[in-house]
């Protein structure tokens, strides 16, 4: 499968990194509206087709999949110039700035008969699958209670602090705590509740979020861009609770009883960057001809959306080009 960027930055250096260490998938091309950048990182990443424009990358008949590293400001207009041209997408998260922006995008790619997901990695790998065992198992009885969180200093990041980019902590950040809540308690809300914190030019650097359940179970959530947090996730049961070590990129999970004691770990699997499972399951699918990754179908990328909508309504957060089609 040979894979194209869009947006040589410092999510897509992951990316190439993680290319160039798999087997059956190349780094086929890199464009970008910078000759100059996009050359330079294909020097660094030995890719051997570079393109100074995006319409030019997504009319190459060298690539069978693009993979949009840009900013989420800008990922409406991106992957819908690649369906456009025919080629499947794999986005970075956050997929879109709005759900009604996720919709045009899957309809057109369902319309196209071409594969779109989202590049939310938590959602492919493997000690996610770990984490549905162990709640599957009933270890910790039913669980009734989750937080979780991440956290960095991010706060020389330019473009987090550009509303026009989609600039937030939520969008950046709280979408990897939201995702664990989703995955570990499922979608049924009742209720949504957020704090949060603004800076002076009105972009939200710090926020709380609480979903309360339909059938009675919480999660509380927290993302800042402004320091640096313990990026743990924790499931409370009736038995015991969950330790998941980084929520961002699992680094263990532990199983502990109600007497606290530890009677479970769960390590990692060796990975390259913890990107070949997203590759690979792109891969999969093209090659059964597929249009959605099982391990986030389109039905839960617009559910994801419409939640993320709920917590920016609330919080009173509007991004300029939100409504854009």
């Amino acid at each position: 499968m040979r894979v194209g960027i869009l947006g040589p930055g410092g999510i897509a250096r992951i990316m190439g990194k993680t290319l160039n260490k798999m087997k059956g998938v190349t780094a086929q091309a890199v464009g970008s509206r910078d000759y100059s950048r996009a050359k330079a990182f294909a020097e660094e990443f030995n890719i051997p087709h570079v393109y100074g424009s995006y319409e030019e990358l997504v009319s190459s008949d060298k690539v069978d999949l693009i993979y949009v590293a840009s900013p989420h400001g800008v990922h409406h207009e991106h992957m819908k110039l690649c369906l456009e041209h025919g080629k499947p997408v794999l986005c970075e998260k956050t997929f879109t700035l709005s759900a009604v922006q996720a919709k045009d995008i899957l309809n057109l790619g369902k319309k196209k008969n071409l594969l779109v997901t989202e590049a939310i990695w938590t959602r492919y790998m493997p000690m996610r699958k770990v984490m549905d065992h162990i709640l599957d198992s009933g270890v910790i009885g039913r669980p009734h209670f989750l937080t979780a969180n991440l956290c960095y200093n991010l706060a020389t990041n330019q473009r987090l602090f550009n509303r026009e980019l989609g600039g937030s902590s939520l969008l950046e950040l709280g979408v990897y705590a939201i995702h664990f809540a989703l995955m570990s308690f499922g979608y049924d809300i009742k209720d949504i509740s957020t704090n949060l914190i603004k800076d002076q030019g009105g972009i939200e650097t710090e926020s709380i979020y609480d979903f309360i359940y339909t059938d009675g179970r919480m999660a509380q959530l927290q993302s800042s861009n402004l320091i640096r947090g313990d990026r743990r996730g924790m499931v409370f049961g009736e038995k015991g609770y969950i330790e998941f070590l980084n929520i961002n990129n699992c680094e263990g999970i532990l199983v502990y009883d109600m007497d606290g004691k530890c009677i479970a770990t769960h390590k990692t699997p060796k990975q390259i960057t913890g990107f070949e499972y997203q590759v690979a399951s792109c891969k999969k699918a093209l090659e059964n001809g597929r249009i959605e990754c099982p391990e986030i179908p389109h039905a839960e990328i617009i559910q994801t959306m419409e939640i993320i909508d709920r917590i920016k309504k609330i919080g009173g957060i509007k991004f300029p080009n939100e409504d854009k089609l």
